[in-house]
C-alpha cells in the first residue's frame, strides 16, 4: 500500500467514524472560501496532517487520544497564502521569515529568490529551496527568470538562463517560473526569455509576470501572449482590469513600501469585476513591518478597510492563490483531503490569528511558537560576497564634467516617488564647479553611486537623485540593491559616501547611515549581503537605526531604505542606475548623467 493510499484510507476511516482523529476543532464558524459562506457550529477533524471531516458534529471522530480544541464560536479560517514575495526583502533567512510570519497566520508562501540568484546563481537558489523544504509551513519556490533582469544593462554576480530553468523545474518544491521582469525581451521575442517560459509550460508549472509599464497597447498584448499568468506591477485600476480581461491574475500588492491595493481594488468594488481572478500579495516586506505590523494578516486588514468584504479578501489570499498555482487539491480551503492549515480568529475585520495550525500541527498560539524551527548552517561562500578592489575615497564619488566653472548643464536625475516602485526621469539644470557637479541640499539634489561588488572591478558609477529631501551632510549605503545587488550609495557628502561604502565592505554587506563621516545606523546582512540569520525582531531593531538615520538626515519618506534599494532596478521605468551607467527604462537605452 502506497503512502497516498494509506493517507486516503485514514481520511475515509476518520470521516466514517471507524478511526479516531488526532485533532478536532469544535464549534467554530467555518469560513468556506470555496462556497463564499460563513457557516456556524462547524467541527473539523484532522488526521495525518490533513482534514478528514468538516461538518456540524465531529463527535464520531473523537477517541481517547484525540486532542480537542473548543473554538467557541471563533472563525475557522484557511491558512493565509502569500502568492508573490521575496524573503530577502525581509533581510532574514527563510527560517527567520517563517518565524516572524507564521504566528500571524501565514501558512504558505510562494517565494522568488531572485535576489540571492543575482549574487550566487543557481547554487543560491538551491540554498534557499533546501531551507524552504525544512519549514513547518508550506514554502514553494519560483525559479528566478531574469538574472540579470535586463541583459546588457547590468552585470549581476551570476546569471541564469534556459538551461538552469529546465534543471530547476525538476526540483520537488519548484512551483513555477519567477516574475518575468524582462518584459521588453518578451514582446521583442528574445529567445532566452521565450525558452524559459516554454520550459516552464512544458513542466506544467506557473509563469509569474512583471509588466512594469503603463503602456497597455501592443507591448502589453505581446507580453501576455508570451505566457505570463499573473502580474503584481499594476498601480492603477486600469492595470488590474486589463490584466484580468487578458486572462491573467491581477496580484495586488501591499508590502512595506509598495501600496497598490487601494487604487486597483476598485476594479472589484466599483467596476464589479469577478474577485476570484484577483490575488493579494506582499512582494517586499521589511523586517520591521513583519514584526510590528504583520504580514498577510496586515494585507487582509488593509484590503477590508479598502472596501472588500472579509470573505472576498480572504478568498484572495487562500483559494484564489491555490487555484492559480494548481494546488487546490492540497490547500487554500478548509475541506477534506487538504492539508490542515487552519486559523482560529475572533474578528475578521481586526484580523489576528489566535491559534495557527499548519500541516495538522498546532504551531503557534497567541503569537507564541509551540514547535521548533530548523537549524540551518550557511556555507562560507554565502557569507563572503562583498568584493571591492580597494578602499574607496571621496574621489570615487566625484561627478565630473567638462563644462567650465559656473556653466549650467542639464542633468538627468532619478526622481523618487514615495510608496511606488517607478521613478521619474527629471531634467534639471546644474552648475559646474571646478570640473565637478556637486549635491545641492537647497534643491533636494543628492548624489547616487553604484559600486560594483561582485568581481572587484573597482568600477563606481555616479549619478544624481531627487526626492530624499536630505538636509545635512550624510550618506546611506546598501548592498540590497535590486536586482544586481551591487552596492548603492546615496548622499550629499562625498567623504561620507566613501565611509559608508567601506563600512559595508568591512561587515560583509547590509545597510548603513553615515552623518558627517560617522556611522549612526547599521544593519549587517552577511548572507549574500542581503540577509541575516538573526531573529527578525533583532534585525528589525538594527534596521530601525537605519530608518532613524534617514530621518536624522532629513528624509521623511515611508521606508526610504526600500525606495533606495530599487534605484538600480533597470526593468522599472523611468530612470535607474547600473554598473553600466544611467539607464532610461522607457526607451531601454543608456544615457549620460550630464548633457555636457
Amino acid at each position: 500500500m502506497t503512502t497516498s493510499t494509506k493517507l486516503t484510507r485514514s481520511l475515509v476511516d476518520v470521516a466514517m467514524g471507524r478511526a479516531a482523529a488526532e485533532l478536532v476543532l469544535r464549534d467554530g464558524i467555518w469560513v468556506s472560501v470555496q462556497s463564499g459562506e460563513m457557516i456556524p457550529h462547524t467541527d473539523v477533524a484532522i488526521i495525518n496532517g490533513h482534514i478528514a471531516y468538516v461538518g456540524a458534529d465531529a463527535s464520531h471522530t473523537i477517541g481517547e487520544k484525540t486532542q480537542v480544541i473548543e473554538a467557541r464560536g471563533r472563525y475557522l479560517v484557511p491558512g493565509l497564502l502569500d502568492a508573490h514575495m521575496h524573503v530577502e526583502s525581509g533581510m532574514v533567512t527563510v527560517t527567520e521569515f517563517v518565524r516572524a510570519v507564521a504566528v500571524r497566520g501565514t501558512t504558505g508562501m510562494f517565494i522568488d529568490p531572485h535576489e540571492i540568484a543575482n549574487v550566487f546563481g543557481l547554487k543560491g537558489v538551491k540554498l534557499m529551496a533546501d531551507e524552504a523544504a525544512k519549514q513547518p509551513i508550506h514554502v514553494w519556490v519560483q525559479m528566478p527568470s531574469c538574472v540579470p533582469s535586463a541583459p546588457g544593462f547590468e552585470t549581476p554576480g551570476a546569471s541564469i538562463g534556459p538551461k538552469e530553468v529546465r534543471q530547476a523545474m525538476t526540483w520537488k518544491n519548484i512551483i513555477g517560473l519567477g516574475e518575468m521582469m524582462n518584459f521588453p525581451g518578451v514582446f521583442m521575442g528574445d529567445k532566452n526569455m521565450l525558452d524559459e517560459m516554454t520550459a516552464t509550460h512544458a513542466a506544467g508549472k506557473t509563469i509569474g509576470g512583471h509588466y512594469a509599464s503603463p503602456d497597455l497597447g501592443l507591448p502589453f498584448h505581446g507580453y501576455v501572449a508570451g505566457g505570463a499568468e499573473d502580474d503584481h506591477e499594476g498601480t492603477r485600476v486600469e492595470d488590474a482590469v486589463a490584466r484580468v480581461r487578458q486572462g491573467m491574475k491581477a496580484m495586488l500588492r501591499y508590502g512595506s513600501a509598495w501600496h497598490d491595493v487601494a487604487a486597483q481594488v476598485k476594479a472589484i468594488t466599483e467596476k464589479k469585476l469577478d474577485s476570484r481572478h484577483f490575488i493579494l500579495c506582499t512582494d517586499d516586506s521589511h523586517a520591521a513591518t513583519l514584526t510590528q505590523e504583520g504580514h498577510m494578516d496586515r494585507v487582509l486588514r488593509h484590503a477590508i478597510a479598502e472596501g472588500l468584504p472579509p470573505i472576498t479578501a480572504i478568498q484572495m489570499m487562500t483559494i484564489n492563490t491555490a487555484e492559480h498555482f494548481g494546488l487546490t487539491k492540497e490547500m487554500g480551503m478548509i475541506a477534506p483531503g487538504r492539508w490542515a492549515d487552519v486559523l482560529l480568529v475572533n474578528d475578521l475585520r481586526n484580523f489576528k490569528a489566535e491559534v495557527v495550525i499548519a500541516k495538522g500541527q498546532i504551531i503557534a498560539e497567541s503569537g507564541a511558537w509551540l514547535v521548533d524551527l530548523p537549524s540551518v548552517q550557511y556555507p562560507k561562500w554565502a557569507t563572503k560576497s562583498v568584493h571591492l578592489l580597494r578602499t574607496l575615497t571621496s574621489a570615487d564619488f566625484a561627478l565630473r564634467t567638462h563644462a567650465i566653472d559656473g556653466a549650467e548643464v542639464v542633468a538627468h536625475v532619478i526622481g523618487v516617488i514615495e510608496n511606488q516602485a517607478p521613478t521619474r526621469h527629471l531634467k534639471m539644470k546644474v552648475k559646474a564647479q571646478s570640473g565637478e557637479v556637486q549635491s545641492d541640499l537647497s534643491r533636494d539634489l543628492a548624489k547616487i553611486a553604484l559600486v560594483e561588488r561582485h568581481r572587484a572591478t573597482g568600477k563606481v558609477t555616479v549619478g544624481l537623485v531627487n526626492g530624499f529631501e536630505f538636509t545635512r551632510k550624510c550618506a546611506i549605503a546598501s548592498t540590497v540593491a535590486h536586482d544586481s545587488h551591487h552596492m548603492l550609495v546615496v548622499g550629499t557628502d562625498d567623504e561620507s559616501m566613501a565611509v559608508a561604502a567601506n563600512a559595508l565592505s568591512k561587515c560583509g554587506g547590509g545597510q548603513v547611515v553615515v552623518i558627517n563621516g560617522e556611522v549612526v545606523g547599521l544593519v549587517d546582512l552577511p548572507i549574500a549581503g542581503l540577509m541575516s540569520n538573526e531573529h527578525a525582531d533583532l534585525v528589525a531593531q538594527k534596521a530601525a537605526t537605519v530608518l532613524e538615520g534617514f530621518k536624522t538626515c532629513g528624509c521623511e519618506l515611508n521606508n526610504p531604505n526600500m525606495q533606495l534599494s530599487l534605484l538600480a532596478l533597470v526593468v522599472i521605468p523611468e530612470l535607474r542606475i547600473s554598473d553600466k551607467g544611467l539607464v532610461d527604462v522607457v526607451n531601454f537605452e543608456r544615457i549620460p548623467v550630464l548633457d555636457n
